[in-house]
């Protein structure tokens, strides 16, 4: 008696049913990842241990590193302080902080990959695709910054910054979130009357969005609220097993047929915001070519738009 036994997994559903019958492990706490004013609480802990600048916000980290863990962000500040280390720095800006969590999320910067100018110009055309049509559309997340510098097996990246965590989407979001994805292969194919493969995430991500929101979400006028799913997942011994869907095939090629209509309509959609603003475009990758790395504000100055709608790049 007294004896209290605590166990811990982070995969409840392989777990033997009668494991979690009363009287065994009979109470399920479940401890889910840090929100946005967790996360900056957890890096103000973390941070008592190193030097900083002034005026360092941590809340901006805070709200670019969605998803991470405590150890996550303990190990960002322990990057930081390397990185801070290696440059001879007394002291860490806001802009060490980002570094570490681009390596974190990204992987390390690989300055030394030699590219060509070509594929330099064109990983600089499809990020602001990105960003551009970001900028033109409502209802989207700010724009932190525009990179070309190759990260992992990145060439560049659109970097956004969420001003809360979000918990659920309305429609006009994900419509626009994919018409966003497309910017870039669009901005290519305005561009170099190409694409690259540089586009895969891009429409990866655009494709289950869409999925989504037919086969799970209600969100589209030709099927309405019905959810089809997709194919049944079985899990055994922590193995998923396909079990198949419960739609026919005619339904199966409608919905093929709807995400096809869909992602072409955003694509087109992305090429007309673009076209619509060329100039901006070219003026945008003039300078990534230059500088490699470009603010948010940058891009909504250039727009005429207001510039508080995004948060600067530390330094």
């Amino acid at each position: 008696e007294g004896i209290i036994v605590i166990a811990a997994t982070n995969r409840p559903d392989v777990l033997d049913p009668a494991l979690l019958r009363p009287g065994r492990f009979d109470r399920q706490v479940n401890i889910p990842l840090p929100d946005v004013k967790g996360r900056e609480e957890i890096l103000h802990i973390h941070a008592k241990k190193v030097q900083m600048a002034d005026g360092v916000d941590m809340s901006i980290i805070a709200r670019g590193t969605p998803g991470f863990s405590g150890a996550d962000l303990k190990n960002l500040i322990n990057e930081a302080a390397l990185g801070g280390a290696r440059n001879n720095k007394t002291e860490l800006k806001l802009a060490d902080f980002e570094w570490a969590r681009d390596k974190v999320m990204m992987g390390t910067e690989r300055r030394s990959m030699v590219m060509s100018d070509k594929e330099k110009r064109n990983t600089a055309y499809h990020e602001a695709g990105h960003a551009l049509v970001s900028a033109l559309l409502p209802n989207t997340d700010p724009i932190h910054k525009v990179t070309i510098v190759p990260r992992g097996r990145s060439l560049g990246l659109t970097a956004f910054l969420p001003k809360n965590d979000s918990h659920s989407y309305d429609i006009d979001f994900l419509n626009n979130r994919i018409t966003i994805a497309m910017g870039g292969r669009a901005a290519e194919e305005i561009i170099f009357d190409e694409v690259t493969t540089g586009a895969s995430n891009d429409i990866q991500q655009a494709t289950d969005t869409i999925r989504n929101m037919i086969c799970n979400w209600g969100m589209n006028k030709s099927f309405g609220p019905i959810v089809f799913g997709s194919d049944k997942q079985l899990n055994v011994l922590g193995r998923s097993i396909g079990v198949g869907r419960e739609y026919s095939e005619k339904t199966a090629t409608e919905i093929d047929k709807e995400m096809r209509k869909t992602i072409k309509f955003h694509d087109e959609k992305a090429k007309k915001l673009l076209r619509d603003n060329i100039d901006v475009l070219h003026k945008i990758v003039d300078v990534l070519m230059k500088e490699e790395t470009i603010e948010g504000s940058y891009i909504l100055e250039l727009l005429g738009q207001n510039k508080s709608k995004v948060e600067p790049v530390g330094g």
